[in-house]
């Protein structure tokens, strides 16, 4: 469990932010990016901080990757998705990537981390609309219900989640009911929250080259 920890941790000094990969944890003051704001390895501190633009294009892809835990290959779907529909590429990567159902899990305050919201998934512990699904990638969408699996529920895991997020406040496209562990999608992100930690017009330029 350290040494995936120290794994995790290394991500998020290699791209100099917090991706917030173990969830809150990364908030304390012990997050490695807090006291090593600098690349791991021996050479770490003493690197310039001169990039070229495709290094910042590369490393604006890479963080947005890592964030939702997902495979270049993966990743590079998403981008040929988006630059297919209409409107403008970014806000459609960004919209696709945050309709994923781990992603609604994680936003809904059902998972302290996408990692442990995917696991939720894979385990088939969640519904949507009344349907077992144990995709992480499942695409949710206006109108769906997502919801804990009735016998689920009755485990110390669950029962505790129900009262921690009674005070969380979800996005306005999720609307959460705590007591009954379900959420609705009611729209998709929009203004503020369609902000990242990443650049998605640096990584339309990274894939258009």
């Amino acid at each position: 469990m350290a040494s995936t920890q120290t794994s995790v941790c290394k991500l998020c000094r290699r791209e100099g932010t917090k991706l917030f990969l173990k969830g809150a944890r990364c908030a304390t003051s012990k997050c490695a990016v807090a006291r090593r704001p600098f690349p791991p390895g021996v050479h770490g501190p003493e690197r310039g901080s001169r990039m070229t633009d495709y290094g910042k294009q590369l490393r604006e892809k890479q963080k947005a990757k890592r964030l939702y835990g997902l495979s270049e290959t993966q990743f590079s779907n998403y981008f040929k998705a988006s630059v297919k529909m209409k409107g403008d590429s970014g806000v459609n990567l960004v919209r696709s990537l945050e309709s994923r159902l781990d992603n609604a899990i994680y936003r809904a305050g059902f998972a302290k981390s996408r990692a442990a919201a995917r696991q939720i998934v894979s385990h088939s512990q969640v519904q949507v609309n009344n349907h077992k699904v144990n995709i992480p990638s499942f695409r949710v969408k206006q109108g769906d219900v997502i919801t804990v699996q009735e016998r689920k529920k009755s485990k110390s895991t669950w029962k505790n989640l129900s009262e921690e997020i009674k005070s969380y406040v979800a996005p306005s496209w999720l609307t959460v009911d705590a007591a009954n562990l379900t959420f609705k999608v009611t729209g998709e992100p929009m203004g503020e929250e369609l902000k990242q930690i990443f650049e998605p017009k640096l990584i339309i330029e990274y894939y258009s080259r």
